[in-house]
């Protein structure tokens, strides 16, 4: 696990085992907060290093949202309180106790593992923590998820984004128009830095050409998906579509890019079907 401290107090850890995905930390002068908790051999790593490197406990959990490696490790924090959006805890508690139980037959990892769902919740607005001299706000950036929300530590500007920011946008459960106005409006946050749900941090000089860059490729899908649609065997056309072509590089996530735009293609083609239908 890659680890790095970015600024006063905040630190930032990336899981080298699956999808570069990513967690942080915001300590305080007794306790700390968690933001996300990776893979769990990821979350005990990163507890030890809050407990025994700075001598702190977790006071809260926060999850941006409800997909395994960022929630799954909550029970890793017994005496931890989780808050996440309302529709993260609905999801949790309806979809994911099934989920657990089929991934626990293939890693008995997972069988030490139990689902907690968010015990503080909130739908619209924001939800505001203070940790020591630092203001965390909570908002909802949907896009990738609906229960998406990011984490703003004001103090430093630095965001938290979850998956509504990463190096390939992922949309399988998620809405295309809503993922671009939330990467949007990033651009007015005056931020220092974007903590992505996977991959490297952004930079303040570099955040304006990767929102652009995530809206170009985002709009690049949605207008394949539009073109195959007009076509003989569009599922053809559109695995046959790389991630070049949409502006993305293949070797983003450790090569995971190819398969994430392929399913992304999938699900949109798909998801124009239903709309479709329901018209």
């Amino acid at each position: 696990m890659l680890r790095e401290r970015i600024s006063e107090n905040i630190y930032w850890f990336q899981s080298e085992t699956y999808a570069q995905v990513c967690a942080g930390v915001i300590a305080g002068p007794k306790w700390a907060v968690v933001v996300d908790t990776m893979m769990p051999q990821e979350s005990l790593a990163m507890r030890d290093f809050i407990q025994n490197k700075l001598n702190l406990l977790v006071k809260y959990v926060i999850n941006t949202h409800h997909h395994a490696d960022h929630s799954w490790g909550n029970c890793l924090f017994p005496s931890a309180t989780v808050i996440g959006h309302e529709l993260c805890r609905q999801m949790l508690t309806d979809r994911s106790l099934s989920a657990l139980e089929v991934a626990s037959q293939d890693n008995p990892l997972y069988k030490q593992l139990t689902i907690v769902p968010p015990h503080i919740t909130f739908k619209e607005g924001t939800l505001n923590l203070r940790v020591g001299k630092k203001h965390l706000q909570l908002f909802s950036t949907p896009g990738h998820s609906d229960d998406g929300i990011s984490v703003l530590v004001e103090e430093d500007r630095i965001l938290f984004s979850g998956d509504a920011f990463m190096p390939i946008p992922f949309i399988v459960e998620g809405n295309l128009d809503l993922y671009i106005k939330t990467i949007q409006g990033f651009m007015e946050l005056g931020l220092e830095n974007i903590i992505q749900g996977h991959g490297e941090i952004i930079l303040r000089g570099e955040i304006e050409d990767k929102v652009k860059e995530n809206v170009t490729y985002l709009k690049s899908i949605q207008k394949a998906v539009r073109t195959a649609r007009r076509r003989k065997n569009p599922i053809d056309i559109l695995d046959s579509l790389g991630v070049e072509a949409c502006g993305k590089s293949r070797i983003l996530l450790g090569g995971l890019a190819g398969e994430l735009h392929r399913r992304n293609l999938r699900a949109l083609y798909y998801q124009s079907l239903e709309e479709e239908q329901e018209e």
